[in-house]
């Protein structure tokens, strides 16, 4: 057993051979779920995941279930427990996994090609997603562990910045409840209502499966239909409301007993498959996501001292998801830091980079892209990517070509149209702060 766990951590850490050209192909199963994969022999494993429009956005009236959903997949399925999952995955040295995020849920299965070992883990992984028994005190025991971890977050600063932030932010859009709960929603939160959650949303109308490895496309379609079969067709759920971009400023200032301020500044963004997003992501290369290069570096941390790191960042949703400016300061300077900040936001918006910085950036992204998709893990995260938002199947082959086609007046046009530093939401944790 120890021999094939370790030959497992040395397939998990292997590079496959660079994926240009890479072919995904597409279908969809008898009961409606979405096939993406992508066939990889160079290595004798399997990579899945499966993906559902579950996310901390259905919470609706209890925050936090979609996360204890996740948390008890593997608690208890069919006639097995906790225990029995766990050796099953472990005697096979297959590796099982589950994310939540805001707009998605997603649950992982790596394991080893021969069949021997792959077919007893992909049967579990099948018992997992489509059999949970949600036992009961598994599921009293997962309300205690997220309401030791609520407690946790409200010690961490980042964390209560970062709530508060998307609070502010989305107001009561649901994108704005947190994946974690609150510990009301978690205490009141029961058994029956995680029941009724998962058979709402864990159905093949509602799942995306990303498949990468050393399969044919005819085994392939075997894995899509078993896992379909096994599973309710359902009905997608209702597309997200709509995000209402923000018309004023609002500042939120939170005391908290820490030397450093943490510092969110931002608003809504954009969603997956904006027709802006290579200029956006082009340009937030250079204002804060590269890093030393970036211009919020050398203006908060370099020239000034005020914070030791600094960066911002697009993160897309099925909806508007945030643009987010992130930092730490002493809280004495969160003041000053937050103005800087701004105010090299407020500049890039208007002159945008440089043709020295856009060549810099073009660059490092495309010269960068490669070791992304290195190994199949990689390729496996932007199909499941490329498939829940519904990208192009050649998203992949043509991402640096639309990166080099980006220009300077381009990038100034989104970041005008979409970005407005004056109606930003200002969240600082930490200190005594006023006003």
């Amino acid at each position: 057993m120890r021999l094939m766990v370790f030959a497992m951590a040395l397939l998990a850490l292997a590079p496959c051979p660079a994926n240009a050209g890479l072919k995904i192909e597409h279908w969809q199963t008898d009961n409606g779920i979405r096939v993406y994969f992508a066939r990889a022999p160079e290595l004798p494993i399997v990579d899945m995941q499966l993906v559902f429009d579950a996310g901390s956005a259905r919470d609706g009236k209890h925050p936090g279930i979609a996360s204890m959903t996740s948390t008890l997949l593997n608690e208890g399925a069919g006639a097995l427990d906790a225990d029995e999952i766990a050796i099953h995955f472990e005697n096979v040295g297959a590796a099982f996994g589950t994310d939540v995020e805001l707009d998605q849920t997603s649950t992982s299965l790596r394991s080893l090609i021969d069949p021997k070992l792959f077919e007893p883990a992909f049967e579990t992984f099948i018992k997992v997603v489509t059999a949970p028994s949600f036992p009961e005190r598994a599921f009293e025991r997962g309300k205690n562990q997220m309401l030791v971890g609520l407690r946790e977050e409200a010690q961490d600063p980042d964390a209560v910045a970062s709530k508060a932030f998307y609070r502010a932010v989305y107001g009561d859009h649901p994108l704005a409840s947190p994946t974690s709960g609150t510990e009301q929603s978690v205490r009141d939160l029961t058994r029956e209502e995680v029941q009724t959650f998962y058979k709402r949303y864990f159905v093949a109308e509602n799942a995306v499966l990303a498949l990468v490895g050393d399969l044919t496309r005819a085994q392939a379609e075997k894995l899509a239909a078993r896992i379909d079969h096994s599973m309710p067709k359902g009905d997608p759920p209702a597309p997200l409301a709509k995000v209402k971009p923000l018309t004023k400023p609002k500042t939120v200032n939170i005391p908290f007993p820490s030397e450093q301020a943490h510092v969110y500044i931002g608003q809504t963004g954009i969603a997956r498959g904006d027709p802006n997003y290579f200029p956006l992501y082009v340009g937030n290369h250079v204002l804060g996501g590269s890093g030393f290069i970036s211009r919020l570096v050398k203006q908060v941390r370099v020239k000034r001292g005020l914070s030791y790191e600094v960066y911002s960042y697009f993160f897309p949703n099925l909806v508007a998801g945030p643009f987010i400016i992130g930092l730490q300061t002493r809280a004495d300077q969160a003041k000053q830091a937050t103005e800087v900040a701004l105010d090299t936001t407020q500049q890039f918006i208007k002159e945008g980079p440089t043709e020295q910085e856009l060549k810099l950036a073009t660059s490092n992204i495309t010269g960068g892209f490669p070791l992304r998709t290195a190994s199949n893990a990689d390729i496996l995260q932007y199909l499941a990517l490329i498939g829940y938002y519904r990208l192009p199947l050649d998203y992949l082959n043509t991402f640096n070509k639309h990166v080099e086609a980006v220009n300077r007046a381009q990038i100034r046009a989104a970041f005008q149209k979409l970005l407005h530093p004056n109606r930003m939401v200002k969240v600082v944790v930490g200190g005594k702060q006023k006003g």
